[in-house]
């Protein structure tokens, strides 16, 4: 029997794909029923990844292929999903960038020594070797493959560009943002160098989880709401695009079929149409958006994801079901996977995720 450690460097050469539903809907052809999958579905609501966790710390989890596997694995065998996603973190690239960030228990991600003025960009790695750096992630895709065995395609991701800013000034999560916001109106020149360093880190990223495995992609822009649509524009928007336009550019270079990607920028409800022509294939949309508004705004072309509100887990079975089933009904039966409109709440544990 082949090893997990010899099985992450056999790249190509996967088993079939059973599932392809998923793939269907994010580039527009037909589907007999709607996919659907959760972010944050390999994670902190299943007791079995807690068991896992307290064992090890969570970074380790991330960078060790078999665990990093095995958590991705494990709401598969347990729902009826039609795609898996790593198990990883958007902030593996502020780490390969030379920060430090420690997921601590009951505050999240802490990075040590955060950004605290534009001269401490001199301070990151701006000539990393990605795929050296971030090798353990597309170990981790490759294995996950493998042990898939068909059943459904496996998604790949990255923080966006503003998102992976933030964090990296705020050094951890923020009620208001306003010290990443600071930059953006006193030291404009400075945060568009970082960002389209991120961008350039993002994409070489994004094509290497491509390299390894990966069918489909997205990129979390979590922290677009606390921009309003001019920042966001100038700070998020045009990198996203670029993002969009040079990993599929890349993936054609490298003579490899461009998989459809997914962006999901929380919040950003004044940017649907923006979002919409950037390239993307399909649009994550949250909660707070009337499904039949978002279909208006982004159109007939562009595939929408969402956008069950996370805290309907809490309600009776009963209720969920009817919740669903409204989701689905306003949003039409194509070009559309359902999600929640962001990730799980981790107090929904032992409630209706299962």
């Amino acid at each position: 029997m082949t090893s997990d450690s010899d099985l992450c460097k056999v790249h190509g050469n996967f088993p079939p794909l059973k599932n392809d539903l998923i793939l269907r809907a994010a580039r527009g052809q037909y589907t007999e029923v709607t996919p659907v999958w959760t972010m944050r579905q390999a994670g902190r609501y299943l007791p079995e990844f807690r068991e896992l966790r307290s064992k090890h710390e969570f970074f380790s989890l991330c960078r060790t292929p078999s665990l990093a596997c095995e958590v991705t694995l494990q709401p598969i065998r347990r729902f009826d999903l039609d795609a898996a996603i790593i198990f990883s973190d958007i902030l593996v690239i502020p780490q390969a960038l030379g920060m430090s960030v420690e997921m601590i228990p009951g505050k999240g991600p802490t990075f040590v020594c955060p950004l605290n003025s534009p001269e401490d960009i001199k301070e990151l790695d701006q000539s990393v070797d990605v795929d050296d750096k971030l090798s353990y992630v597309y170990d981790a895709i490759t294995l996950t493959r493998h042990k898939l065995e068909g059943r459904v395609p496996l998604i790949g991701f990255a923080g966006g560009p503003w998102t992976l800013m933030a964090y990296m000034i705020e050094g951890g999560g923020s009620q208001t943002m306003s010290k990443a916001k600071q930059w953006l109106y006193r030291y404009k020149n400075e945060s568009h160098q970082l960002l389209r360093l991120l961008v350039d880190v993002t994409v070489q990223f994004l094509v290497g989880q491509v390299k390894a495995g990966a069918q489909l992609l997205q990129v979390f822009e979590s922290h677009a709401g606390y921009l309003g649509s001019t920042l966001f524009t100038e700070y998020s928007l045009q990198y996203l695009r670029d993002i969009c336009k040079n990993v599929k550019d890349k993936l054609v270079e490298a003579k490899l079929d461009p998989v459809p990607m997914i962006v999901f920028a929380r919040g950003a409800h004044y940017a649907l149409q923006e979002l919409a022509n950037i390239g993307y294939d399909v649009v994550s949309i949250d909660w707070t958006i009337d499904p039949k508004e978002a279909r208006n705004k982004i159109g007939e072309h562009v595939t929408i994801q969402g956008n069950l509100d996370p805290c309907a887990l809490y309600a009776d079975k009963v209720e969920l079901e009817q919740l669903t089933r409204q989701m689905i009904k306003s949003f039409g039966t194509q070009r559309h996977i359902a999600n929640l409109g962001h990730e799980f709440v981790p107090s929904s544990c032992g409630y209706n995720s299962t």
